[in-house]
């Protein structure tokens, strides 16, 4: 294990949900802090057993668009950190408090405050996580500031620097062996010249619990508020430069960085075909994701809606069984929440979380890199974990550190932070990290039991993935 990382100042953590249960062990284990130099704001007391038995302290109070100032002033001094892993609590407000008062802050995700992503009275654009991202991304400011990395859990965050090596595995796989660029475009094109088109963070989590779930209920391995929420939402993604059959459904943006596409529907009602090496040939929900529009962002050569190259990169997740029949539930309801909401734990008695990129269009066609990590080593390797949210906590804690080493980079994205540190800080919680090769298309095996309407001239476009 790395030296610990030192630490002078108090952290303050917003939200102490599975995510916050889990990296809190982690944040002692690597950062050289007293359990009083931290503290929990949480919104009830669902894990609070845990921050006692550490030592922590900890209150009770939900914050709002009316008390966050009054409640975190106290703890906002210079030199201060701000983990914020809370759900309903507008980032862009904290990131704001922070980068006037010289506190450093980290988020899993760019969060509205609560009501936000289902808003029926603000248009479809302005309720999606790329609006989200401009908001965020236009504090920044010239100069040296505190630093403020967003969006830095599992996905979005962890699986930005799988990308970055499995690129350079790739080139070494093909021939074209380079060293690490150095700058934003050097990765961009990296990615041009090996051919890539698309991208997915192709997920499959097979963890199965002891209770299953019940009629009303809506089961997750994470946050199920979190997953909610993204299933509402549009479907969004980074829009490729070889696409060639724009959805007769999706919008464009006509403001920011115009890096991706939405759908007119939500993201919990989308599938797409991906490929994972355990779980094979799969569908998966196309929920929207930061990472899909900062990865199709940063790896983009030109700009606007006609860039020179950019890749077609979106999510494709399978979530645990029971979270999917809490999908197709929660769709049959028009989308109204259910009542009760569980989040799996210590109720998990068997399966994993495969957690990767599909990068496809390559010389070798597709390769997928990533995580494959059980329940029983994460409990293993830290308390207070699954499989999902060790893969989480892990890329947190690798976040915050690398934060407090730098703490006058402004705000930053995953993608613009050294992959190599952040990976070598994870790579012991995650099991087993592989690559795997595959020929797998999305053409694979189609036109079987009906006519579909494919391109069979290049098998990355996004209707070719697209399930209808």
């Amino acid at each position: 294990m790395d030296k610990k990382q030192s630490f002078n100042g108090s952290l303050i953590m917003v939200g102490f949900g599975s995510v916050g249960q889990g990296v809190l062990p982690l944040l002692l284990r690597h950062i050289e802090m007293k359990p009083e130099q931290i503290f929990i704001i949480t919104a009830d007391d669902k894990g609070i057993e845990i921050a006692r038995k550490y030592n922590v302290p900890h209150t009770i109070a939900p914050l709002t668009s009316n008390n966050y100032l009054q409640a975190l002033e106290p703890h906002l001094l210079p030199g201060n950190f701000l983990l914020n892993l809370s759900v309903d609590v507008c980032s862009f407000a904290l990131i704001e408090v922070c980068q006037k008062r010289g506190v450093l802050y980290l988020d899993s995700c760019i969060e509205p405050w609560i009501g936000g992503y289902t808003n029926t009275s603000l248009p479809a654009p302005e309720r999606s996580d790329y609006a989200l991202r401009e908001q965020a991304l236009a504090l920044r400011k010239p100069g040296k500031n505190p630093t403020a990395v967003l969006t830095h859990g599992a996905n979005p965050g962890l699986v930005s620097h799988f990308l970055k090596q499995a690129l350079l595995n790739i080139a070494v796989d093909t021939g074209e062996s380079v060293d690490a660029p150095k700058t934003r475009d050097g990765w961009a094109r990296l990615a041009q010249a090996l051919g890539i088109r698309t991208i997915h963070i192709a997920e499959r989590d097979t963890q199965i619990a002891n209770d299953r779930k019940k009629q009303n209920e809506f089961l997750n391995t994470w946050s199920v508020d979190g997953f909610i929420s993204e299933s509402c939402q549009p479907a969004e993604l980074g829009w490729g430069s070889h696409e060639r059959h724009f959805p007769t459904d999706a919008k464009r943006y006509d403001f920011g960085v115009k890096s991706a596409i939405y759908l007119t529907r939500p993201g919990g009602s989308t599938r797409v075909r991906t490929w994972l090496p355990l779980a094979g040939e799969t569908h998966g929900f196309l929920i929207t994701h930061n990472e899909a529009i900062s990865i199709a962002d940063y790896f983009t050569v030109g700009a606007g809606h006609t860039p020179e190259y950019r890749p077609t990169v979106h999510y494709a997740y399978h979530p645990c069984d029971d979270a999917v029949l809490s999908l197709h539930e929660l769709a049959g309801r028009n989308w109204q929440a259910q009542t009760n909401r569980r989040v799996l734990k210590e109720e998990i008695i068997s399966g994993m979380d495969e957690l990767g990129v599909l990068v496809m269009g390559h010389a070798r066609n597709s390769y997928w890199y990533g995580s494959r990590l059980s329940t029983p080593e994460a409990r293993e390797l830290c308390p207070h974990n699954s499989a999902t949210t060790l893969q989480i906590t892990s890329s947190v804690m690798a976040g915050v550190i690398w934060a407090m080493r730098n703490p006058t980079c402004g705000i930053v994205e995953p993608d613009e932070i050294p992959y190599d540190e952040v990976l070598r800080l994870c790579h012991p919680y995650l099991g087993k990290v592989v690559g795997v090769y595959s020929d797998w298309t999305p053409l694979k095996d189609r036109n079987f039991l009906f006519e579909e309407d494919i391109d069979r001239e290049d098998p990355w476009q996004f209707k070719n993935f697209r399930v209808t």
